[in-house]
C-alpha cells in the first residue's frame, strides 16, 4: 500500500556499525602500520572490501549507507590523525577533553564527504548494478577530492597513500594519489559484485577487468619507459652530495628565548660552517628568529660562508616584518662573483599554509586564543615558484605539509626543460611527538616521488629526515628524535640531468589543469549513472499498471 515503509528502512544493525568501524580502523593502520610505520597495501584493499560488502546489503536504504560510510570514515580519519591531540593538549595547553572533542569533531566533519558518497552510491546502484564498481570508484574519488581541496583542503590520510608499495604503485605517475585510491575502491566493489550467482553476467566481470587492466598496463608501461623505450642521448649528470641537518630541538622549547632558540642557533650554525657536502639543508624554521632579531653578523656570516666557497645551502627561516607581513620561508645561498653583502639570495615562501598554525580561519579566533602555541597570520607565496639552481640540478623546496598537495608541486612542471630535478621538503612535525605522524608524512613524500618521478629529500627537526629516490624508495634514513646529520648522494631526474622521460603523465596534466580532470571524470560517471537511473525509473513508471507509489 502507499506510504508503507520497508520493515528495515532506517535501521542499522549494531554489528554492521562495528564492522564498519573496524574496517575504517584497518584503513588507518594500512597507511603506516603501528610498530613498523610501513604502508600495507593489501590491508587498505581489505578495508575497502569490508565497506563495499556492507554497502551491498539491500536493507536500510540510503540512510543506512550514509551512516555506514560515516562510521567507516570517522574511524579511519580519527585513527589516522589522532596525534593532533598532542599538539593541542601537550604543546597547546588545551584541556584534554576539549582536545579530544576537537580531533573527533574534525574527523566527523571530514567523514561527511564519505557519508554522502555512500548514500549517493546506494541511490544509484540498484538501477545499474553492473557498473557498481565504476560508480563507487567515482564517488569515492569525489569525496577524496572534496576533502583534499575544500576549505583549504586536509587530505592527510587518503587511502591511496597505502599504495606507495604493491601492485598499484605504478598508477600514481598517471593518475595521482586520488586516482589510485579510486581504483582501489573500484576493485573492492568489483570483488564484492563478483559473487557466484553473478558469474554469468558480463557487466561485473568487465568492470573488474577494466580496473585491473589499468594496474597491469601502468606497470608494464612504467617498466618500458624506464628500461626499454628511452635510449641515452647524453651522459647523466653526476649525483649531488647532500647533508641534511636534524636538530631535534624540543618542541616545547623551540621558540623559547632562554632554551630552544639559543640551542638551535648554535647547533645549526656549527653544522652549516663545518659541513663539506655540495649542498647543506636545514629544516623548517631551523633558524627560529626573524633576520632582524638575530645578533648582528650571525646571518651575514653564514651567507658569506656559502657565497664565497664551493658549496651551497638551503635553510628554513621566517622572513618579513609587521608592516609587510611574515612568511614561512627557505633561503638559499650559493657561490657568487659579487661580495656576499650584494649577492642575490634565493627565497622560497610557503604557499599552502596550515589552518590554525599559520593562519586563523574566519570565526575561529576564539579557539586559537585557548591555545598556548605561537600562531600567526602568514602571507602566502605563489604557486610554481622558481627552483634553486645548483650543480646542474633544479632543486624545488616545499615546506611542511605542502607535500600533501601533489597538484601544487606539479605546477612547476609546465615547462619540462625547467622542471625540478630534485624536490626538498623542509618540515617540523615535532608538534606531534614520536608518533605515526612521522611515518605517515614519510609515506606522503614517497607518493609525491612516485607521482612526479623525482627524488624527494626530507630535512626535518625530529624526523623523518630521509632521501627518497624517484621510485619512492627510501635509500637513506636518519634515526628519528636524534640530533645528527644525514649524508648521501641524490641522483636528479629530468631534462638535462638524466635519461628517460622528462615528466610523468600526472605532472603533465596536473601542471596545466590541477585536479580538474579527475573532478570532471568522476562527475561524468556519476551524472551518467544518475541519468540512466532516472530514465530507467521513468520507463518502469510507464509500464506499471498501478499509480505511482503503489507498485
Amino acid at each position: 500500500m502507499a506510504g508503507r515503509r520497508h520493515p528495515d528502512r532506517g535501521l542499522v544493525a549494531v554489528s554492521d556499525l562495528l564492522w564498519s568501524a573496524l574496517a575504517g580502523g584497518a584503513q588507518a593502520a594500512s597507511l603506516a602500520l603501528p610498530g613498523s610505520g610501513q604502508p600495507v597495501w593489501w590491508l587498505q584493499c581489505l578495508s575497502m572490501v569490508m565497506l563495499a560488502a556492507l554497502l551491498q546489503r539491500p536493507q536500510g536504504g540510503w540512510h543506512r549507507a550514509a551512516l555506514l560510510g560515516f562510521v567507516f570514515a570517522w574511524a579511519w580519519l580519527g585513527g589516522t590523525f589522532w596525534w593532533l591531540f598532542i599538539s593541542l593538549h601537550t604543546y597547546g595547553g588545551l584541556a584534554a577533553v576539549l582536545a579530544v572533542a576537537a580531533v573527533a569533531g574534525l574527523a566527523a566533519f571530514l567523514a561527511l564527504y564519505y557519508a554522502a558518497a555512500s548514500a549517493v552510491f546506494c541511490r544509484l546502484v540498484p538501477m545499474n548494478k553492473a557498473l557498481a564498481a565504476i560508480i563507487f570508484a567515482a564517488l569515492w574519488m569525489l569525496a577524496d577530492l572534496a576533502r583534499g581541496t575544500w576549505f583549504t583542503g586536509f587530505p592527510w590520510g587518503a587511502g591511496g597513500y597505502a599504495h606507495v608499495e604493491g601492485p598499484l604503485s605504478a598508477l600514481p605517475r598517471y593518475i595521482g594519489v586520488y586516482g589510485t585510491g579510486a581504483v582501489s575502491a573500484g576493485l573492492a566493489m568489483a570483488l564484492v559484485q563478483l559473487q557466484w550467482r553473478d558469474a554469468r553476467r558480463a557487466g561485473p566481470w568487465l568492470a573488474a577487468l577494466l580496473l585491473a587492466a589499468l594496474g597491469v598496463g601502468a606497470t608494464l608501461d612504467r617498466h618500458c619507459a624506464v628500461q626499454l623505450c628511452h635510449t641515452p642521448s647524453q651522459a647523466p649528470a653526476p649525483p649531488l652530495g647532500m647533508a641534511l641537518l636534524q636538530g631535534n630541538i624540543p618542541q616545547d622549547e623551540k621558540f623559547e628565548q632562554g632554551s630552544g632558540v639559543p640551542l638551535a642557533l648554535r647547533w645549526y650554525a656549527e653544522q652549516l660552517k663545518a659541513e663539506t657536502a655540495s649542498l647543506v639543508v636545514a629544516p623548517e624554521t631551523a633558524i627560529p628568529l626573524l633576520p632582524q632579531q638575530l645578533i648582528p653578523g650571525y646571518l651575514e656570516g653564514l651567507q658569506a660562508r656559502y657565497t664565497q666557497g664551493p658549496q651551497a645551502a638551503l635553510v628554513g627561516i621566517p622572513l618579513g616584518s609587521e608592516r609587510q607581513g611574515y612568511t614561512n620561508s627557505v633561503v638559499g645561498w650559493r657561490p657568487s662573483e659579487v661580495p656576499a653583502a650584494a649577492a642575490p639570495q634565493y627565497v622560497y615562501n610557503k604557499h599552502h599554509l596550515v589552518p590554525f598554525g599559520e593562519f586563523i580561519p574566519p570565526l575561529f579566533k576564539w579557539f586559537t586564543e585557548m591555545l598556548n602555541i605561537p600562531l600567526g597570520d602568514f602571507n602566502r607565496g605563489t604557486v610554481g615558484q622558481p627552483s634553486f639552481a645548483w650543480a646542474g640540478q633544479r632543486i624545488a623546496p616545499n615546506i611542511c605539509y605542502e607535500d600533501l598537495f601533489g597538484e601544487e608541486l606539479a605546477a612547476r612542471f609546465v615547462n619540462p626543460a625547467e622542471a625540478p630535478t630534485i624536490l626538498v621538503n623542509f618540515s617540523n612535525i615535532g608538534w606531534f611527538g614520536n608518533t605515526l605522524a612521522i611515518d605517515q608524512h614519510l609515506n606522503i613524500s614517497r607518493m609525491r616521488a612516485l607521482e612526479l618521478e623525482r627524488p624527494m629529500v626530507r630535512a626535518t627537526n625530529t624526523g623523518a629526515t630521509a632521501i627518497i629516490d624517484h621510485r619512492g624508495v627510501v635509500t637513506h634514513l636518519l634515526e628519528r628524535h636524534t640530533r645528527g646529520v644525514l649524508r648521501g648522494e641524490v641522483h636528479g631526474r629530468g631534462a638535462g640531468v638524466s635519461v628517460g622521460p622528462a615528466i610523468t603523465p600526472f605532472a603533465w596534466w596536473a601542471s596545466r589543469w590541477g585536479l580538474a580532470p579527475l573532478w570532471g571524470l568522476a562527475l561524468v560517471v556519476v551524472l551518467g549513472a544518475w541519468l540512466a537511473r532516472a530514465r530507467s525509473a521513468q520507463s518502469s513508471k510507464r509500464r506499471s499498471p498501478l499509480p505511482f507509489g503503489m507498485e
